[in-house]
C-alpha cells in the first residue's frame, strides 16, 4: 500500500533548501499553505497479490500543512500544523459494485459524526532536524482516530542523507536505514526491531509454529531538488510451517502528494515552542506519537454463559472425534481469554460430568490468570471423585502452547500438597518436567520457578527411596531433558533394576547429539556389552540405539556388530534389523557402519543370516523440499515368541527443527511361565507385567498398566476382558500464535493461527493360552482443525480473512503372534478409515453500524493412497494401504 507524504521543500532566500543543500530533514517555506492529497489503504489476501480476490478499504482526504513557527536560532527547529479535510472511505476492490458496504453512505454515517469531527481537528508536529520531537493533539479523542493522525504525521519524519539510525514514530522505536539518491530518498524500516508494547505470543516449536515476515519501505520522490511525494508500503505475511496453505498477507499503503501551494499565515514570533502552542490553542497536549492500543466494542455479543450453551452441544463425548468439536473448542478458548474468574467458575460448577472434561480442556488451554485461578479453585486434588478432571487439567498444562512461570509455580505448590490419587501426584511431577523444558526453550531457564522445579526433580531423583518415586522423577527428567541430569540418568541406567534402568536409558535417548558425549557412550557400551552386570534385552537394545544414533566411533560400531551372533536369538535378529535399517534408510551412522562392514570378520554370512521374527523398519510418511515426516516400527520378542516390546514412532522435521509427534510403546515381561518356556538371560526373575507408554508432541505421558503380577494377569484372563485402556483422551491446543500489529498508517491489525486436536489413544493386550496366541492393539483417533485469521480494524470499519482446514482420521495397529511353533508366526496389521481433508476461506468487510459483505469458499478432497512397509524383508512384508476408500486395512503373516 502506498499512502504517503509529500512535502514541497522550497526555501525562499535564507530559508530555501533543497535535497542538495539541506543536509538534515524536510523543511517548509515561510508564509505558505501546502495543499496535499492523502490516502491510506489496506487489503488482505492469501499472498497471491490479486486485488480482485482481496478485501480491504481506502481512506482518502485532502490535507493542509502550514509552518506555524521556526526557531530563530536554527532553521531545523519547526512547528507545523496538519489538518485533514474532505474525508472519504471506499472499497479497495472497485469490482464490489452494488455489494459495496460503503455504497450510498456519506463519511459522517460511516465514521460517525464524533469520529469525523475528531479526525478533522488539526494536530501540531514539532520537528528538529527532520525528526519528531513532540506530537500535539487534543486529549480524550478516540484512540483509533488519533492513530490515523499519528500515521499521517509520521510521514513527515525523514532525513536527506544516507545512514542508519533509530527513529520513534507510530510503529514504535525502530531501526531505519536511509538511502539517498538524486531523485529520491528511500527509508527502510526494520519492523522486527520496533519496540512497542503489544500483546502477543507464539508456539516455540517451529514444526507447530508460524513463520511471519514484515517489510516497510517509504520512498520520498524528488523533482528539481524538491520532495514532491511520499509513497509508503508495509507488508505483513504469515504462514503455518507444517501446512503452508494456511497463510495470509496484509498490505498497507500510504500516499501523500503535493498538489499546490498558496499564500498562508505568517510565522508566529517567539523563541519558545511551548508559548507558541499555548497561543494556538491551550488545549493542545503533548502525546506519544507511538500508536496506542484500542479495543473495538462488541455490540450484541453473547455472555460467556450464553456462548458456552451454544458450544457445549458440539463437545458431547460421543461426537468428540468430529472436526466440529475441535472448531468449537478453539472458538471457546478465544472467548475464555476475555472472561473473568467468576464467570468461568460459574459455568464449571454448573456443568454435568459428561461435558465437564472437555470444558476443563478449554479453560486450561485459555492460559490466562483468570482461567488458571478458576480451574485451581474448582479442582480438589484431595478428592478422588474428580481424578479424570484432574488428569485432563494436567495434560492440558503439559501441552500448553506458551506456559508461563505462574502456571509452573502453581503446579509446584500442588505437588507439595496432598493427593487422593498417587497417579495424579505422578502426573503433576511429569508435567512439571514438561513445563521446565518449554520455559527453558523460551529463554526462561533462570526464572525462579524453573530453578525451583529443577531442584525438585534432581533432588527428588537423588533421594528417592521407593521404586515408584524413582520412576516418577525419571519420567519428569525425561520431559525436562536437563543437561545436569545426565549423570543421574547414567547411574540409574547402569545400576538400577530392570524397569528403572530401561526408563533411564530411554530418557537418554531423547537428548540431542551434543549431550551424548564420549563419557556417556562409555557407560552405554558397558550396559550393552554387560561389562559390569547382566541387563534385560530392552535395556541393552536401547543403549545400542543411543550409541548408533549419536556419532558412533569405528570401534563402537565394530563391537556392536561383532556381538551379533553371541546374543539371545531374538535379540540377534533385532540388532541385525536395526543395522540393516540404518543402512537402508541412510541414517547418519550408515557411513561408519559401511566402513566397519569392509572387514570380513564383521561382515559374513554367519552373522547376517540369523533367523527370528524381531524387526525394525523406518520409512517416509511424506517428503517435501521443506519438510519430512518419518515413521518407525521396531518389535522385539522374547525367545519364546512372546512380545517383549513394540515401539511405534512418528517424527516431523521442518528444516533443522524436529517434533516427536507420537510414540506408542507396549512392553510385556515375565510371561514365559504361562507356556512353560525358558526366559532369556537376565530375565529369569521378572514379574508378569504388561503396559503401555506414550509420547505425544514431545511430551512423555504417564505410562498405563494392563496388568501387574501373576494374580492380576490371571484375573484379567479369566474375565476375558479385552477392553482398551486409555492413555490420553482430550482436546489439545497445538498451535497458538497471536500477534497485534500497529500498522504505520494508524490502522490496527491482528494476526492469529490456532490449531487444535481431539485425540483418543488407547491400547490393549490379549493373551490366550488355549490358542497360544498374544495380540496387542493400539487405537488412535484424531480430529485436527487449523484456523488462521487476520483482521484490520479502524474502529468504524473492519476487514478480515479467515483460512481454515480440518481432517478426521482413525488408525489401529494390531500385532498378533502365534507361538505354538518356532519360528512363530507374526502378523502386523493396520486398519485406517478414509481421511477427508476440507479447507475453507472466509473474507468479510463490516461497518461498525452493522452493514457487511462476506464471501465463503470451500474445498474438499480425500487424501491419495500410500503404502507404508512395516517389515524390512520384502518377501515377508506386511503393508498398510492408505487408500481413498471409506475404510482400508492390510495384514499378512510372515
Amino acid at each position: 500500500m502506498i499512502l504517503l507524504a509529500v512535502l514541497f521543500l522550497c526555501f525562499i532566500s535564507s530559508y530555501s533548501a533543497s535535497v542538495k543543500g539541506h543536509t538534515t530533514g524536510l523543511s517548509l517555506n515561510n508564509d505558505r499553505l501546502y495543499k496535499l492529497t492523502y490516502s491510506t489503504e489496506v487489503f488482505l489476501d492469501r499472498g497471491k497479490g490479486k486485488l480482485q480476490d482481496s478485501v480491504g478499504y481506502r481512506i482518502s482526504s485532502n490535507v493542509d500543512v502550514v509552518l506555524l513557527w521556526r526557531n530563530p536560532d536554527g532553521d531545523d527547529d519547526q512547528l507545523i500544523k496538519i489538518t485533514i479535510k474532505d474525508v472519504n472511505v471506499e472499497n479497495v476492490n472497485q469490482q464490489r459494485g452494488e455489494k459495496s458496504i460503503f455504497k450510498g453512505k456519506n463519511p459522517s454515517k460511516i465514521l460517525r459524526k464524533e469520529n469525523l469531527d475528531a479526525l478533522k481537528r488539526p494536530v501540531l508536529l514539532h520537528l528538529i532536524h527532520g525528526k519528531v520531537k513532540e506530537f500535539y493533539s487534543y486529549q480524550k479523542e478516540p484512540v483509533a482516530i488519533e492513530n490515523l493522525k499519528r500515521g499521517l504525521a509520521s510521514l513527515f519524519q525523514m532525513q536527506l542523507s544516507s545512514g542508519t539510525t533509530n527513529e520513534v514514530d507510530i510503529s514504535g522505536d525502530c531501526k531505519v536505514t536511509y538511502q539517498a539518491h538524486q531523485d529520491k530518498v528511500t527509508k527502510i524500516k526494520a519492523l522486527d526491531s520496533c519496540r512497542i508494547e503489544r500483546t502477543g505470543f507464539t508456539t516455540p516449536n517451529q514444526v507447530l509454529g508460524v513463520t511471519s515476515k514484515a517489510t516497510s519501505v517509504t520512498t520520498y520522490k524528488i523533482e528539481d531538488s524538491f520532495v514532491v511525494a511520499v509513497l509508503a508500503e508495509e507488508t505483513h505475511a504469515f504462514g503455518m510451517n507444517f501446512l503452508r496453505t494456511i497463510s495470509g498477507k496484509i498490505v498497507s499503503k500510504q500516499k501523500l502528494e503535493l498538489k499546490t501551494t498558496e499564500a498562508g499565515p505568517r510565522l508566529m514570533p517567539g523563541k519558545q515552542v511551548s508559548a507558541i502552542i499555548k497561543a494556538v490553542d491551550s488545549k493542545y497536549t503533548a502525546l506519544p506519537i507511538v500508536g496506542q492500543v484500542f479495543q473495538s466494542k462488541c455490540k450484541g455479543c453473547p455472555s460467556l454463559s450464553e456462548h458456552w450453551q451454544s458450544t457445549r452441544k458440539h463437545l458431547q463425548p460421543d461426537i468428540l472425534g468430529k472436526a466440529e468439536a475441535v472448531r468449537s473448542f478453539l472458538d471457546f478458548v478465544q472467548r475464555l481469554r476475555t472472561a473473568k474468574k467468576e464467570e468461568i467458575l460459574q459455568i464449571l460448577k454448573a456443568e454435568n460430568k459428561e461435558v465437564l472434561p472437555q470444558l476443563v480442556d478449554a479453560v486450561t488451554s485459555a492460559q490466562t490468570s483468570d482461567s488458571l485461578d478458576a480451574i485451581l479453585d474448582f479442582l480438589d486434588f484431595k478428592s478422588d471423585r474428580s481424578v479424570i478432571l484432574q488428569e485432563r487439567f494436567l495434560y492440558a498444562c503439559g501441552f500448553a502452547s506458551h506456559p508461563n512461570e505462574e502456571l509452573l509455580r502453581a503446579l509446584i505448590s500442588k505437588f507439595r500438597g496432598s493427593f487422593a490419587s498417587n497417579d495424579i501426584r505422578e502426573t503433576v511431577m511429569i508435567v512439571i518436567g514438561a513445563l521446565v523444558r518449554k520455559l527453558c526453550q523460551n529463554e526462561g531457564c533462570k526464572l525462579q520457578a524453573v530453578v525451583e522445579a529443577k531442584k525438585l526433580i534432581l533432588g527428588g531423583l537423588e533421594k528417592a527411596e521407593k521404586k515408584e518415586d524413582t520412576m516418577m522423577y525419571l519420567l519428569a527428567l525425561k520431559n525436562a531433558l536437563l543437561p545436569e541430569g545426565i549423570p543421574l540418568l547414567l547411574k540409574h541406567a547402569e545400576s538400577g533394576q530392570g524397569p528403572i534402568s530401561h526408563l533411564a536409558t530411554t530418557a537418554l535417548q531423547r537428548y540431542d547429539v551434543p549431550f551424548i558425549t564420549n563419557e556417556v557412550k562409555k557407560t552405554l557400551n558397558r550396559i550393552y556389552h554387560q561389562n559390569r552386570k547382566v541387563h534385560e534385552k530392552t535395556v541393552r537394545t536401547t543403549a545400542a540405539a543411543v550409541i548408533l544414533n549419536n556419532n558412533p566411533s569405528y570401534m563402537e560400531v565394530k563391537n556392536i556388530l561383532l556381538s551379533i551372533g553371541e546374543l539371545p536369538k531374538e535379540m540377534n535378529k533385532y540388532m541385525l534389523a536395526i543395522v540393516q535399517d540404518i543402512l537402508r534408510f541412510e541414517m547418519p551412522a550408515s557411513k561408519m557402519v559401511r566402513r566397519v562392514l569392509k572387514e570380513t570378520v564383521v561382515h559374513n554370512y554367519d552373522r547376517f543370516s540369523k533367523s527370528g521374527s524381531s524387526s525394525a523398519y523406518t520409512g517416509y510418511v511424506e517428503r517435501h523440499p521443506h519438510s519430512v515426516s518419518t515413521y518407525s516400527l521396531d518389535i522385539l520378542y522374547s525367545g519364546s515368541g512372546i512380545l517383549r516390546r513394540s515401539n511405534l514412532n512418528i517424527f516431523q522435521r521442518i528444516g533443522k527443527a524436529g517434533l516427536h509427534g507420537i510414540q506408542v510403546v507396549i512392553e510385556a515381561q515375565g510371561l514365559e511361565t504361562l507356556i512353560a518356556a525358558t526366559p532369556d538371560e537376565g530375565e529369569e526373575n521378572l514379574d508378569s507385567y504388561a503396559g503401555m507408554s506414550a509420547i505425544l508432541f514431545d511430551i512423555q505421558l504417564r505410562p498405563v498398566t494392563f496388568f501387574n503380577g501373576y494374580s492380576d494377569l490371571m484375573s484379567k484372563m479369566l474375565s476375558a476382558s479385552s477392553d482398551p485402556v486409555s492413555v490420553v483422551k482430550g482436546l489439545i491446543l497445538l498451535t497458538d500464535h497471536s500477534q497485534e500489529i500497529q500498522l504505520q498508517s494508524g490502522l490496527k491489525a491482528n494476526m492469529g493461527i490456532q490449531s487444535g486436536l481431539a485425540i483418543d489413544i488407547s491400547g490393549a493386550m490379549e493373551f490366550s493360552l488355549w490358542y497360544r496366541e498374544s495380540k496387542t492393539r493400539v487405537k488412535n483417533r484424531v480430529s485436527l482443525v487449523i484456523v488462521g485469521d487476520i483482521t484490520v480494524d479502524s474502529s468504524f470499519v473492519k476487514a478480515g480473512l479467515e483460512i481454515s482446514a480440518e481432517t478426521e482420521a482413525g488408525l489401529e495397529f494390531i500385532s498378533t503372534v502365534q507361538f505354538s511353533q518356532y519360528p512363530f508366526l507374526v502378523c502386523l496389521q493396520m486398519d485406517k478409515d478414509g481421511i477427508p481433508f476440507r479447507q475453507f476461506e472466509t473474507k468479510y468487510e463490516r461497518l461498525s453500524t452493522g452493514r457487511g459483505y462476506i464471501s465463503r469458499k470451500r474445498k474438499e478432497r480425500l487424501l491419495s493412497g500410500s503404502e507404508f512397509p512395516l517389515h524390512q524383508e520384502n518377501s515377508e512384508m506386511c503393508r498398510v494401504v492408505f487408500a481413498p476408500q471409506p475404510e482400508s486395512s492390510s495384514s499378512g503373516w510372515f
